[in-house]
């Protein structure tokens, strides 16, 4: 059962691009077969968890498995763009082979959640931190918690890195698998 103050983020489920390994970064594919199993069992996963509310990214992949855990959960998603994932800019619909053999540089400065990287024509590490820790900010004033929050995974990298997951999050730079659960604590909740 989630913490009476907790947020969960999960990943979406799994779309073609995923399994094709492409940057999808904002666009809008909708989940494939696997990814709606993957999200009906998120479901399943999650009722005794005893969540009160229930925010998501409005990119077609996060809203469908938002969708898919509402009607297991009787919940109301509220979609938020701030939880978007990050304008990846060219890099946009790339593989990633191809990204690591033209840019191996840039490519682990995004992964290791550099601050000072920017996706080339596109948004930065901070811009992308800054909307998300907003937004988390805002689900844990605003909104009843437990809260499940459904983003993407560079959402939940930076959201890890700038609000300090609880023990065992995902670490900066990690892969986030497709609808992976993380829990953050309120940080007034931890002893010091």
């Amino acid at each position: 059962m989630a913490g009476c103050n907790e947020i969960l983020l999960v990943r979406h489920g799994e779309t073609d691009d995923n399994a094709a390994d492409r940057v999808q970064g904002q666009l809008d594919p909708p989940l494939n077969d696997r990814g709606r199993e993957q999200s009906r069992a998120l479901a399943r996963s999650l009722v005794d968890e005893g969540l009160r509310a229930l925010h998501s990214s409005p990119l077609l992949r996060a809203r469908e498995t938002a969708e898919i855990v509402a009607a297991q959960l009787g919940l109301e998603p509220t979609f938020d763009e701030r939880l978007m994932e990050a304008d990846t800019g060219d890099w946009t619909g790339l593989p990633y082979a191809e990204v690591i053999a033209v840019a191996p540089a840039d490519f682990r400065a995004w992964r290791g959640a550099d601050r000072s990287f920017r996706f080339p024509g596109g948004e930065s590490v901070v811009e992308q931190a800054e909307r998300v820790a907003a937004a988390l900010a805002d689900v844990r004033r605003r909104s009843l918690l437990p809260a499940l929050v459904v983003t993407h995974g560079g959402a939940i990298r930076v959201a890890v890195g700038a609000i300090r997951a609880v023990p065992g999050a995902v670490p900066t730079g990690q892969f986030v698998g497709n609808c992976a659960l993380y829990r953050l604590t309120d940080p007034a909740d931890r002893a010091p």
